[in-house]
């Protein structure tokens, strides 16, 4: 249970969060938002008379005979999107190794992501999750909604610290009605992955932002530690002096990222990764201008 000063420590985070996110947003992000994630289809909007390089599949016959005259239907584009953010709050959330924890990054990169959508007129929504979901807040637009969900991402800690991606997947596709935005926000340690996310992508757009703290990739020379497992509770003590050790480690870990690498490819999942010591923006900038070029192609 936190305490009263705990949770105003925490809402000052989270006042801090919106102001940074507001001027990127406000200074270079949005643009970069609307140019990459557009409706998701087109709205009948009224008939015209057809004009010259219009398309002919657009004539509707039944006004052109009532009116004499070639008649097209116009259309608008859906603008309006259902944005989810999928939040990963496992134990591991809470681990880093500089300054800055995965949750707090998490928490940055959904305030970035939720007021470009809010600028954008797109709604957003929440799904927290560990080794099951633990809350969901259904898209709606307006500053305090998106407020009170960068604060339930740093303030809510699951009873079992373990991660499935596979109960967040299954969650999202029985929650969301209609074809969404999903940004998945986790480390991705976590069995199974494969048909989770291929059923997750089939029915919603799915990007993945991929946290990772540097300690991960590459062990310190640092003699004796005890590491511990955030999510199983698991201690183990390790000589970080020594060399094959530390390259075993790496050789682990650089196969576990291609691993999730390749699984995210197979299923056209587009992602990022941004690590705990780095400013989020350029990463979600890459992410963006990578969706740009694949809508172009």
């Amino acid at each position: 249970m936190l305490s009263e000063q705990q949770i105003e420590e925490m809402m000052a985070r989270v006042r801090k969060l919106e102001l940074k996110a507001q001027r990127l947003v406000r200074e270079s992000f949005s643009g970069e938002y609307r140019s990459s994630f557009r409706g998701q289809g087109l709205d009948f909007d009224e008939f015209r008379e057809y004009q010259h390089g219009d398309e002919v599949r657009f004539i509707d016959w039944k006004v052109t005979a009532r009116m004499n005259e070639p008649h097209v239907r116009k259309f608008h584009e859906e603008r309006e999107l259902a944005v989810m953010l999928a939040v990963d709050v496992s134990g591991s959330a809470d681990y880093g190794s500089v300054k800055w924890s995965k949750r707090e990054i998490a928490a940055e990169a959904a305030a970035i992501l939720g007021f470009s959508a809010l600028n954008n007129g797109d709604k957003v929504g929440l799904l927290l999750f560990a080794d099951d979901t633990l809350l969901h807040i259904p898209p709606a637009k307006g500053k305090r909604h998106l407020l009170r969900m960068i604060r339930e991402i740093l303030v809510t800690h699951p009873k079992r610290a373990g991660t499935s991606i596979e109960n967040a997947c299954t969650a999202l596709i029985r929650i969301l009605k209609r074809r969404s935005l999903v940004f998945m926000i986790s480390d991705f340690h976590a069995d199974p992955l494969d048909k989770p996310l291929g059923k997750l992508a089939r029915k919603h757009e799915t990007l993945a932002i991929r946290i990772h703290d540097p300690l991960e990739a590459e062990l310190p020379d640092a003699g004796k530690v005890v590491m511990l497992d955030q999510e199983s509770g698991l201690q183990t003590r390790v000589n970080t002096s020594n060399l094959n050790l530390r390259m075993s480690y790496s050789k682990l870990t650089r196969r576990q990222h291609e691993g999730v690498t390749r699984i995210l490819n197979k299923h056209g999942i587009l992602s990022t990764l941004i690590l705990t010591d780095q400013d989020p923006l350029p990463p979600l900038h890459q992410l963006f201008k990578k969706r740009t070029r694949v809508r172009s192609h």
